[in-house]
C-alpha cells in the first residue's frame, strides 16, 4: 500500500485529503509542522508529499529540498492558498512536482497525485531510455545504427578519402550539412569549409558572393572583394539548396566546375580554384532536369558521387539513439537535467511522422525540456508546436475504404494541421516544421493547400 504524507498546519485540510485518500485505499501520515514532516519522511519512506506552502516553522519551498533528501524518489505537490506567479515559478523551480490552490478541487488533486505516483513508478522501473551521453554510434554529430545510416557512415569515410565533387540528398532537416562538414573535418580539417545557402540570397547578389566582384563592378562595390570559391582555398566549399540556383548561375556554376577557375564579377582575370565542391539539395534533380529546371550538363557534373540522407521516418530505430544525444545537447544548453525518458514517450515519437526530420525532433524536445521538471521528460511535455498535447493530436488519416493511409496523405494531414495553426502565415509554418521556405512552398504546391501570404 503506497502511503502519502501530508504536511500541513491547517487541521481541516489534513482531515479532508486523509478521509478522501483513505477512500482511495493509501495509507496516509500527517504533519502540522515542517519539523515533524521531516521525521516522518524519513522514517516512513512515503510514496508522495503534500505539502502547504507556508507552515508555522518553515516555508514550504525551503523545506523540498531537505524532504527530498529524506524522502528521495516521492514527488512534492505543493498547495496553498496564494495564487501568485512567483509562488508557482519558485515551487517549481525548488523541486514541486505540481502546484494546487486553495480551496482544494478534489478531481483535480487526483489528477495530479495519479501523474506524480505515475512518475514515480516510471523512475524506480527499467522501462526507459537513459540519457547518459556517449553511447550512441555517431560519426561526430550524425547519430544512428539503422541499416540506413551504417551505409552512410561507410559512404562518408569512402568519399572523405578522395577529392571528388560530392552531392548529398535528403529532404530538409535531414542533416545535409552536417554531413559535409563531416566529409570536410575527415579529408582536410585544416582548411577552411566555407558554406553558402543558395536559397537565401537574390541571384544577383549570389553571383558577388560565390564569385567576388572589383571595385565599381556595381552601385555599393567600394572594393573588391573574393568570392567563396576564393576563400575555400584548399579546403571546402558547400552550396546548400543548390536546386534553387537560377539558370543563369547554373550555367557559370558549369564553368567553373569544368574548368576550375572562376572570374569575379566586373573582371577579367580568371582565378584558379582549388576548393573540393560539395553540394545539398532537398530536391530531386534528376526529376528537375527532366522537367528543364535544372541543367542536364551541371547535374552529370555534380553527382560524381551521390549519398542520399534518409528522412527520420525510414529509420525510426534510430529515434531512441537521436534522443539521448539531442537531449545531452540540450541539457547544456539549457542547463537541464533531462536524464530519462519512459518507453511510452519514445514510441510516440517512433510514430510521428517527422516532414522536419531531426531538425523538427529536435525542437520538439527542446520545447519538452522547457517545459519540464525534473530529470524525466513526460508524454505531457510534447505539446505540439501550436500548444496541442500529443495526447490529444488527431490519428493518422485513414482512407474512407479501410487501407492504410499512405505517407504522403499522412504529411499532408500533419502540414496542415500546422498550417492551420500558423493561420497561413509560411514563416511560422516553416519555423514550427524545422523546414526551408522553398520546401514549404513545394510543399503547399503539392497537396494544393492554399492559404493567406505573409
Amino acid at each position: 500500500m503506497d502511503r502519502i504524507l501530508i504536511v500541513d498546519d491547517d487541521r481541516s485540510i489534513r482531515e479532508l485529503l486523509s478521509m478522501h485518500l483513505e477512500e482511495r485505499g493509501f495509507g496516509v501520515m500527517s504533519a502540522a509542522t515542517g519539523a515533524e514532516g521531516f521525521r516522518l519522511a524519513a522514517e516512513a519512506s512515503p510514496a508522495a508529499i503534500v505539502l502547504d506552502m507556508r507552515l508555522p516553522d518553515a516555508s514550504g519551498i525551503d523545506l523540498i529540498p531537505e524532504l527530498k533528501k529524506r524522502a528521495a524518489e516521492a514527488p512534492v505537490l505543493m498547495i496553498t492558498a496564494h495564487h501568485d506567479m512567483a509562488s508557482t515559478i519558485l515551487a517549481m523551480k525548488a523541486g514541486a512536482f505540481d502546484y494546487i490552490h486553495k480551496p482544494i478541487d478534489i478531481q483535480a488533486f487526483d489528477v495530479a497525485l495519479d501523474r506524480a505516483l505515475e512518475v514515480r513508478r516510471l523512475s524506480k522501473g527499467t522501462d526507459y531510455l537513459s540519457v547518459e551521453g556517449g553511447g550512441a554510434f555517431k560519426m561526430d554529430d550524425i547519430v544512428g545504427s539503422s541499416p540506413p545510416m551504417q551505409q552512410l557512415f561507410k559512404d562518408v569515410g569512402r568519399v572523405a578519402a578522395s577529392r571528388a565533387t560530392v552531392l548529398i540528398q535528403g529532404e530538409s532537416g535531414t542533416g545535409k550539412e552536417l554531413i559535409a562538414r563531416v566529409i570536410h573535418s575527415y579529408s582536410a580539417p585544416q582548411k577552411p569549409f566555407i558554406g553558402i545557402d543558395c536559397s537565401a540570397i537574390v541571384d544577383t547578389l549570389l553571383e558577388s558572393e560565390l564569385f567576388g566582384h572589383e571595385k565599381g563592378a556595381f552601385t555599393g562595390a567600394v572594393q573588391t572583394k573574393p568570392g567563396k570559391f576564393e576563400l575555400a582555398e584548399e579546403g571546402s566549399i558547400f552550396l546548400d539548396e543548390i536546386g534553387e540556383l537560377s539558370q543563369n548561375l547554373q550555367a557559370k556554376l558549369l564553368r567553373v566546375l569544368q574548368e576550375r577557375e572562376v572570374e569575379r564579377v566586373g573582371g577579367v582575370r580568371r582565378i584558379p580554384i582549388r576548393a573540393r565542391i560539395l553540394a545539398a539539395t532537398n530536391r530531386d534533380l534528376a526529376e528537375e532536369m527532366r522537367t528543364g529546371r535544372f541543367r542536364e550538363d551541371l547535374y552529370q557534373r555534380l553527382k560524381v558521387v551521390t549519398l542520399r540522407l534518409p528522412p527520420l521516418r525510414e529509420r525510426a530505430k534510430d529515434i531512441p539513439l537521436l534522443v539521448e544525444h539531442l537531449l545531452v545537447k540540450i541539457n547544456q544548453r539549457l542547463h537541464k537535467n533531462l536524464r530519462r525518458v519512459p518507453r511510452e514517450v519514445i514510441e510516440k515519437l517512433q510514430r510521428r511522422p517527422w516532414p522536419g526530420n531531426v531538425r523538427e525532433l529536435e525542437n520538439v524536445l527542446t520545447r519538452a525540456a522547457v517545459l519540464s521538471q525534473g530529470d524525466m521528460l513526460l508524454q505531457e511535455h510534447l505539446v505540439d508546436q501550436g500548444g496541442i498535447p500529443r495526447s490529444e493530436a488527431r490519428p493518422l488519416p485513414s482512407a474512407v475504404d479501410g487501407r492504410v493511409a499512405t505517407l504522403d496523405e499522412v504529411e499532408r494531414d500533419h502540414i496542415v494541421r500546422v498550417w492551420t495553426l500558423a493561420k497561413g502565415h509560411k514563416g511560422k509554418t516553416c519555423q514550427m516544421l524545422g523546414i526551408s521556405r522553398p520546401t514549404l512552398e513545394r510543399k503547399l504546391k503539392k497537396y494544393g493547400i492554399a492559404g493567406e501570404a505573409d
